[in-house]
């Protein structure tokens, strides 16, 4: 490990520690992560001032009480047409005489806030558009606080090539659990790293049992309260696979030393097991408040960012193995995480094609992953050692989510025949 290149994200090695307040650009700014970051801000005028913020544009009123909450310098919407009613809004808000932000729109929007003047730049943009973001602040040194997992699973050799050591804080509630960890130990003491799940609502269901899920059964997480895609992916376990990727990438650990074990309880967000047989826990009750501060603050704590544990009442902590055959979409993620290239790629696009498709009635539970395999399995194997490029990255996208759509149509035709 000694001679491994340093990791994306290393609690070691800050990128910069600029004093006084953080300047911050918030993007998905209206999500879970962007409410929760914006909550954490105001609550710590002191330590942080966001400078911009940037939406998708579904909730442009959202938006614009953000923006004058916060007095941002600009605002932006993937969607040029949520220009109108953005300006609108921000008019309602904004007093007489007081000047509006200015408005950023379209699908490069997201990334030119996050190469601007600041200091952290958030990232909390949800699937694979976050790419382009990502890029764009590493490009311009920026340090990144990551939670759109997505764009380091699609775009992975580029993030790599662009960051540097210690640039990336993951702000995920596993990857800053291992990010705290790690900061207890030298790398070259590292045996594995252990990354819990809390199992989802169908923990301890088998195949079978899993053939009549419905929607409603799904959406039902029993302990974190997150959008629509991310529940299923939940659900089928997609998400912990994704994360073991994420894993892999941002600390350099090969896929052999990276374990799930199902926590349902979510109190431990992960381990890292060192090679004197220690194990290092980093805990709290469920609460993305603690990551999120991590991403803004390290090095330092942002004191009450989260609930902490009332130690005098007696709980209970388990921890159960993974049942792989009921929950494939592991193994398929360490697959497609060794082949490399563009097939994370076409596992996470595939994946958000047979979400929808679930979502809509149109696959059943068990299909989401049936068809990610067959799309995987299609796609074949990368050459060793091929280049990437983002082109190559959207073409494949492109090709999965056209494929996992045929295949989906394919399957409820047969279902109604």
């Amino acid at each position: 490990m000694s001679d491994s290149p340093a990791p994306l994200a290393d609690p070691h090695l800050l990128f910069d520690t600029a004093d006084g307040r953080r300047d911050l650009v918030i993007l998905g700014s209206t999500g879970s992560i962007g409410t929760q970051a914006i909550d954490l801000v105001l609550r710590n005028p002191d330590r942080f001032r966001v400078t911009a913020l940037s939406a998708a544009g579904g909730r442009t009123t959202l938006l614009a009480e953000q923006a004058h909450l916060l007095r941002v310098n600009t605002v932006a919407v993937a969607d040029p047409g949520a220009v109108g009613g953005l300006r609108e809004a921000l008019c309602e808000r904004y007093g007489a005489g007081e000047p509006l932000p200015e408005i950023l729109a379209g699908p490069d929007a997201a990334a030119t806030l996050a190469a601007s003047e600041c200091h952290t730049v958030l990232n909390g943009i949800t699937g694979s558009i976050g790419l382009a973001p990502t890029l764009a602040a590493l490009k311009a040194g920026r340090t990144l606080a990551l939670a759109n997992k997505e764009s380091l699973i699609v775009g992975g050799p580029l993030v790599k090539a662009l960051a540097a050591p210690g640039q990336i804080i993951p702000v995920d509630s596993e990857h800053a659990a291992l990010f705290q960890a790690l900061a207890a130990g030298k790398r070259a003491d590292v045996r594995k790293l252990v990354v819990t799940a809390s199992g989802g609502p169908f923990r301890g269901r088998t195949r079978e049992e899993l053939a009549d899920v419905t929607r409603e059964q799904a959406l039902s997480h029993p302990t974190w309260a997150m959008g629509p895609v991310i529940t299923i992916n939940s659900a089928t376990l997609v998400n912990k696979g994704l994360e073991v990727i994420e894993a892999h990438l941002l600390y350099d650990i090969p896929f052999d030393r990276i374990e799930v074990v199902v926590h349902p309880q979510s109190y431990v967000h992960s381990m890292v097991e060192f090679t004197d047989g220690s194990t290092l826990a980093q805990a709290t009750p469920p609460d993305m408040g603690g990551p999120i501060a991590i991403g803004l603050g390290w090095p330092e704590r942002v004191p009450d960012a989260a609930p902490a544990f009332d130690w005098s009442t007696a709980s209970t902590w388990e921890f159960f193995p993974l049942d792989t055959e009921a929950f494939p979409s592991v193994g398929l993620a360490r697959h497609v995480g060794t082949l490399g290239s563009t097939a994370p790629a076409v596992f996470n696009a595939a994946n958000e094609e047979c979400v929808d498709a679930f979502l809509a009635g149109q696959l059943p539970f068990n299909g989401i992953m049936d068809t990610v395999t067959a799309v995987v399995s299609e796609h074949g194997t990368p050459a060793p050692g091929t280049p990437l490029s983002v082109a190559d990255v959207l073409e494949a996208e492109t090709w999965a989510r056209a494929r996992a759509r045929e295949l989906s149509a394919k399957a409820t035709a047969e279902a109604r025949a």
